[in-house]
């Protein structure tokens, strides 16, 4: 097991060693710079939390893409979510809002980080629009599937499933919740909610377009009997995923710090460490080995998007999304070992391909 984190350790250790430094040079004294990097701790602690269901669904992608494309998802993934959404997202933010440069954006993190902490946290309902809409269409997607015959929560799971016949069904119940909370906002923040979640719907689509049709080149190449190693689309959509995830975990983090390198640095060992967790489901075949551990995380997401949109009328802390993530993980980890046990024979206890 130790093996599937080296990387996420090494690079731990490397983000402390430039949050010791930064701390010494921010403070320059033992406890503000023990303070500080308990703090870089903390976040990735948070990350990590707010990011196991993320890692099951990156796990269920990953396993029909081949090795080449899964280290790439490792590798060049970890830019885009570190240096992407970590850093080049919330700068964006504020540029964007500000309407200041990306130079000037920077200067401003460094130089005036409560401004900065205002002027990201003041785009909070474009962003829960945006991301709680891709992350809900993910979640309804999983659940309205007409081919899917392995239920977790029987009567409500098969329910869905059967009304997957009804076309659009996810679609329009999304639209439908985006309208009903936007009738509790102010009428700019509404239009602003609105807009951002048929964005995040639209985006959804045409990742899942994009992968359709780089699927069905492959299938074509195949037929003519060309070796084909593509994951590309696969690629593509989980960072669009892990791009909704993390957009709570940067918002949220300002509950603890309005200094950016201090934001990224604990975010960033956190979304690492997801990473090789979601490699290490996918070599040790724990997905098929626990029935009902991809169910749950799927129910995770859908609380994960629920509870995004809603953030954008209500506040909801960060524990409370955690501990809801985690309770749905853990019972359905749970549920799966309570079935092994009692079927330790079961064909669907080795395969789970039937989802």
């Amino acid at each position: 097991m130790l093996r599937h984190y080296k990387g996420s350790v090494l690079f731990t250790l490397a983000c402390l060693a430039i949050a010791t430094w930064y701390g010494w040079h921010q403070t320059g004294s033992i406890a503000g710079t023990a303070s500080l990097v308990w703090i870089v701790l903390v976040l990735a602690v948070l990350e990590i939390s707010l990011s196991f269901d993320n890692a099951v669904v990156n796990a269920v992608v990953l396993e029909d893409m081949d090795e080449v494309w899964q280290q790439r998802f490792l590798t060049w993934g970890m830019v885009i979510a570190v240096f992407g959404m970590r850093i080049v997202f919330p700068l964006a933010i504020v540029a964007i809002a500000a309407g200041i440069g990306p130079i000037e954006a920077l200067n401003l993190s460094l130089s005036d980080p409560a401004r900065y902490e205002q002027i990201v946290s003041g785009a909070h309902v474009g962003i829960a629009g945006f991301g709680g809409a891709f992350l809900a269409m993910v979640g309804l997607s999983f659940f309205l599937d007409g081919e899917k015959n392995i239920h977790w929560i029987e009567w409500l799971e098969s329910r869905l499933s059967k009304a997957s016949s009804i076309k659009a069904t996810e679609i329009a119940l999304l639209l439908v919740t985006l309208y009903l909370i936007s009738l509790l906002l102010p009428q700019a923040e509404a239009l602003t909610f609105m807009v951002s979640g048929c964005l995040g719907l639209v985006t959804f689509i045409a990742v899942e377009a994009l992968g359709t049709i780089l699927e069905m080149r492959e299938e074509a190449l195949k037929v003519q009997g060309a070796l084909v190693r593509s994951g590309l689309g696969g690629f593509l959509y989980l960072n669009v995923l892990d791009a909704s995830f993390s957009f709570d975990g940067v918002i949220g983090a300002f509950a603890l710090s309005n200094s950016m390198v201090v934001i990224a640095l604990g975010l960033s060992i956190g979304a690492m460490f997801v990473r090789s967790m979601t490699i290490m489901l996918v070599r040790k075949g724990t997905l098929a080995e626990y029935r009902y551990l991809e169910h749950g995380a799927f129910w995770a997401i859908n609380a994960l998007g629920g509870i995004m949109l809603l953030s954008a009328r209500f506040h909801i802390s960060e524990t409370v999304t955690g501990l809801i993530g985690a309770a749905l993980i853990g019972l359905s980890l749970w549920w799966s070992v309570r079935h092994n046990r009692r079927e330790p024979q079961s064909e669907t206890n080795q395969t789970i391909n039937g989802d």
